[in-house]
């Protein structure tokens, strides 16, 4: 089987404040972007498409932003439940858990102090994005 990882997507509610959430808090950099329209509609199981596809990338790692104008996006922009089925979260170390929730949180994210979680050298908090999606903010010794 030849298979490779291509990129995850993320349904955004407004694309420029994911952009500065992803870019200027995690720091990702803004890639290509399409214009996605009706030819996508089969594929994306819906009777008429309009949306922005935004790719940011960031240590080899490929993340599409899909901002839609129609439909509108649907569900609730909250965090799922760690034991749904499905994507739970998005991890990443960093050296400062504090300085960088407290950047999350300029830039529209919410952190979720009671999940604050100190081990010795290990320390855990998370966080979510503008729209939900639950972000884990991760410090582990060198």
């Amino acid at each position: 089987m030849n298979a490779a990882f291509s990129h995850f997507g993320i349904c955004v509610s407004d694309l420029e404040r994911s952009l500065r959430f992803y870019c200027e808090g995690l720091g990702f950099e803004r890639a290509e972007s399409y214009e996605i329209g009706d030819d996508f509609a089969r594929l994306m199981e819906l009777d008429h498409v309009a949306l922005t596809s935004q790719y940011i990338r960031r240590d080899g790692l490929s993340v599409e932003l899909l901002a839609y104008r129609s439909p509108d996006s649907i569900g609730p922009a909250e965090r799922r439940p760690l034991n749904q089925l499905g994507l739970t979260h998005l991890s990443f170390r960093v050296d400062d858990v504090d300085g960088v929730a407290a950047r999350l949180r300029e830039l529209g994210g919410t952190v979720h102090e009671q999940t604050r979680t100190t081990m010795g050298a290990l320390d855990f908090v998370y966080c979510t994005d503008p729209d939900g999606t639950r972000i884990e903010l991760m410090r582990l010794p060198s």
